[in-house]
């Protein structure tokens, strides 16, 4: 067969973004970065998940396929899109977010005298007024007829009033959220309140009246803060918490989560002015790595990184049969460095390569299953993992390179299971081998390598013994100055003010969640109920079985549903500290080490975003492809499989914790080689196909999924078993094909796999 010939869309300044040279800085957009942003509000398109028709290059140009692709991020990030703001509040909105930033880089290297705490007061004094200020309410208190009668009229109506920019309640709201982060280090004293930082710490435990007004209007703000940003779920979250600790002593004492009973003044106490609650450790990791992070992620892609790591994936699969595949599973790794947001990074690789593999032949569904499983990637990879690792390096006491240490072993493994999915789904659905028209691998990366560099630069200034947070401010440094290489992204003045901007809007939406964490772990400190929902936790699994590996594993599964379950209603970062307090006592009681039991809650956290029925990541590429929405769902689960069983590979055995690289050599290549086979097991078992040698009939598959689970079980006698099932499963391959081949007809199967209907003739693929 023939191999078409297909070209990647022009370069339109970035994939993960947009072409920023004619923004001025008086002029504030909202898009894709290092963690989530969103594009204007009034870009949204109001058509239903899963209803888009598919992009058509030969009608749609660069410049429509690119807004296309903003649009759909911001519809399908865990975080609300935000507004533009232009003339005056745009200036202000650059001149406040700019000297947040230059604050944050400050603080690196000239830390102030006062302590942490005393930076984050100002920290959240710069972030909060703006999140009022770039966020629209939702809330539209006259409605007309024509409203009530016609959606898309109040849609309409919704983009103008974001158009007009921040109300008046808007700007009341950010002058209280100014003056409230402030009272910490009021220098006046107001009565017995007041009087400066160290005589408001002095108060602590004995609040005056004034704090606590302070306090409470923080409370509410942070509250208001979160419905704007990630929707009504997350402060109904932390209403519930607050409720738990106020009213938790009216609970019958003989219930395990019962407690003694908190005041409100105790509760605002812990709260405002301790180190467990607004000012702990998750705005602490907010305002320090991750703000560090999306500012690196904005320079990097404003100097033209996204666009060459998409070309340099095409490159180097160009003349593949599965070049389609691949490209867009190698794009999504790559712009992981760019783009920590799972359904941003699906966005940014369909709105190039979908075109690509519809001209190879891949049904919708299963191309928007490859795309979303990728996306997610990018929050599983280093060197630039999501919020929550930053969060894990904190609660540890351990190196952010320890934990991308951690990290390792399971995004290779992770990756292995996607492009095992892409060889088979290329050989199962018929795919047609296309060349990708663009230039040499190898003549690109003597051209644009450099964007490598900085990315090198944060792993060994890790490893010479520096912070997170100096690796990244010189790794950014570097990827500035490097940007004059290419005169279409140099980074002059203009544009470095744009990517201070940017990166400090995209940490609006994370402080206000990290913010707002504090009061689940404030209270959680203060009621003991992480002690006590772990207890209930081993209960359930101890009522099953009194075997303590048996405990352990369904513990383990206990919590792997309960963790699923909580990041479909909030979002990641926050459904990582939740879980941390709640989930990751009952995994340390049980003996499991405290590395593995954080990287567990943090994938689960994670894979929120491939979990049905949310799954923004699968809706996102549904949109893009134009697929059914719940085929696409499992055709993601599929592709995303191996980053569901590898947590409890490590969890579960002491062999697994050589899959996050602790122990010898032999513990860690064991787990790794062993987990490898398992994963291409379960491959081979969810696609139906063996490659090389034809497709898997049922029996095969079923003993396939048995041999791959059982694999995963890092013990000798488990590994053995699995080992010999899978032989098992591959020998039954060959015979059926023989069998096919001695009865002189085509092996023919078939395939009825979540809603697909199409006829494979084997006998001429393989």
């Amino acid at each position: 067969m023939d191999a078409e010939v297909v070209s990647l869309p022009p370069d339109e300044g970035s994939v993960a973004g947009p072409e920023w040279s004619d923004d001025g800085p008086g002029e504030t957009h909202h898009h894709s970065r290092a963690l989530p942003h969103h594009p204007p509000a009034e870009t949204r398109d109001h058509t239903p998940a899963g209803t888009h028709d598919a992009p058509d290059e030969a009608h749609d140009t660069p410049d429509q396929a690119h807004q296309d692709a903003r649009e759909l991020a911001a519809r399908f990030e865990e975080e609300k899109p935000g507004r533009v703001l232009a003339g005056g509040v745009g200036f202000l909105f650059t001149g406040v977010t700019v000297a947040v930033g230059l604050l944050t880089l400050w603080q690196v290297f000239f830390p102030l005298a006062q302590g942490s705490k005393y930076y984050l007061i100002f920290f959240l004094a710069g972030i909060l007024p703006m999140v009022f200020l770039a966020y629209p309410s939702g809330v539209r208190l006259r409605r007309t007829k024509a409203d009530t009668d016609d959606a898309d009229d109040a849609d309409d109506a919704d983009d103008a009033d974001d158009r007009r920019g921040p109300t008046p309640v808007d700007w009341l709201l950010a002058l209280a959220a100014l003056v409230v982060c402030l009272y910490p280090v009021l220098p006046v004293a107001i009565g017995a309140g007041g009087g400066g930082y160290d005589a408001f710490l002095d108060r602590q435990g004995l609040l005056d009246p004034l704090d606590m007004a302070f306090g409470t209007g923080l409370l509410l703000l942070l509250l208001e803060a979160c419905r704007r940003t990630t929707g009504w779920i997350l402060p109904a979250v932390c209403v519930l918490f607050l409720g738990y600790g106020y009213y938790g002593g009216l609970l019958p004492q003989a219930w395990p989560v019962a407690h003694a009973g908190l005041d409100f003044g105790q509760l605002v106490d812990a709260f405002y002015n301790s180190d467990s609650g607004f000012y702990g450790t998750p705005l602490d990791v907010a305002a320090s790595y991750i703000v560090l992070f999306t500012i690196y992620g904005a320079v990097l892609d404003l100097s033209g990184a996204g666009r060459f790591f998409v070309e340099l994936s095409a490159a180097a699969f160009r003349r593949s049969r599965t070049a389609a595949g691949r490209t867009a599973v190698a794009s999504g790794f790559l712009l992981g460095t760019v783009s920590g947001s799972g359904a941003a990074t699906t966005v940014s690789i369909g709105a190039v390569t979908w075109p690509i593999l519809r001209r190879a032949g891949y049904p919708a569904e299963r191309a928007g299953g490859m795309l979303a499983a990728a996306g997610v990637g990018a929050i599983l990879s280093p060197p630039t993992l999501g919020a929550a690792a930053f969060i894990i390096a904190e609660y540890l006491g351990v190196s952010y390179l320890q934990v991308l240490g951690w990290a390792t072993v399971p995004t290779i493994l992770y990756y292995l299971g996607i492009l095992l999915s892409v060889e088979i789904d290329a050989r199962r659905s018929g795919v047609r081998p296309v060349v990708i028209d663009t230039g040499s691998a190898w003549r690109l990366l003597a051209r644009f390598g450099y964007h490598f560099l900085s990315l090198l630069v944060i792993i060994v200034v890790l490893a010479l013994g520096a912070s997170a947070m100096r690796a990244v401010v010189i790794a950014t440094a570097i990827a500035a100055v490097l940007s004059f290489l290419d005169r279409r992204h140099r980074l002059t003045p203009a544009r470095l003010v744009a990517a201070l901007r940017d990166g400090v809007r995209g940490v609006l939406a994370v402080s206000a969640v990290c913010a707002a964490a504090g009061i689940i772990t404030a209270t959680t400190t203060k009621t003991g109920l992480g002690p006590q929902a772990a207890a209930l936790l081993i209960d359930g699994a101890q009522a099953v079985s009194s075997e303590p590996a048996v405990v352990l594993a369904l513990t383990a599964v206990l919590a792997a549903v309960a963790l699923s379950l909580l990041g479909l209603a909030v979002p990641v970062t926050a459904s990582f500290v939740i879980g941390w307090v709640i989930i990751g006592p009952a995994l340390l009681n049980l003996g499991v080490a405290a590395p593995a039991a954080a990287m567990f809650v943090f994938y689960f956290a994670v894979l929120s975003e491939v979990s049905p029925p949310t799954a923004l990541a699968a809706v996102a590429a549904a949109a893009v492809t134009g697929g059914r929405l719940v085929p696409t769902m499992w055709q993601t689960l599929r592709y995303a499989l191996p980053a569901y069983l590898i947590p409890l590979a490590f969890v579960i055995t002491p062999t697994g914790l050589g899959l996050l690289g602790i122990g010898g050599v032999g513990r860690i290549a064991t787990a790794g080689l062993v987990s490898a086979l398992g994963v291409a097991v379960l491959a081979v078992a969810a696609g139906g196909w063996l490659p090389g040698v034809g497709p898997a009939g049922v029996p095969e598959r079923i003993v396939g999924a048995v041999a791959g689970l059982v694999l995963l079980w890092l013990e000798p006698l488990p590994m053995a078993i699995g080992a010999a099932l899978a032989a098992l499963a591959v020998a039954g391959v060959y015979v059926r094909r023989g069998a096919a081949g001695h009865a002189g007809r085509p092996a023919v199967e078939k395939s009825v796999d979540l809603g697909e209907e199409k006829e494979w003739d084997v006998s001429t693929r393989g």
